[in-house]
């Protein structure tokens, strides 16, 4: 079976430059803004990566969201649905990057799942 590691972590922001310059200043995190995409990367030594994603009705201040990697978004998608979650965003590509969707597990928690690009 294929391994499903944690590769991505997504926290809400207000200011995604202030968010950044936050968890640079006090961890040391390396950030890249990403104003075309409204959007900030980071980097944590020893873990895995992330980004800081804009407020939304959907995304509000205090979400978190976990991606997982997976070979197959839309067969793990199926695997979850036939287990009780429910897909809240289909495959999407990420331009340059990979593919990423979201799915709700039975308890609501909403989650993601990454694909990256082959190199």
């Amino acid at each position: 079976m294929a391994q499903h590691p944690i590769v991505h972590i997504e926290f809400s922001a207000k200011d995604r430059e202030a968010a950044g310059k936050f968890y640079a200043d006090v961890f040391g995190w390396q950030v890249q803004q990403m104003p075309e995409m409204d959007y900030a990367t980071f980097e944590a030594e020893g873990g895995p990566g992330g980004g800081f994603n804009p407020l939304t009705d959907d995304n509000p201040a205090g979400t978190v969201t976990v991606y997982i990697e997976t070979d197959d978004i839309d067969a793990t998608l199926a695997r979850i649905a036939a287990r009780g979650g429910k897909m809240v965003q289909p495959k999407a590509e990420i331009p340059g990057y990979g593919w990423m969707g979201i799915f709700a597990d039975p308890t609501g928690n909403k989650v993601g799942l990454y694909t990256a690009t082959p190199k």
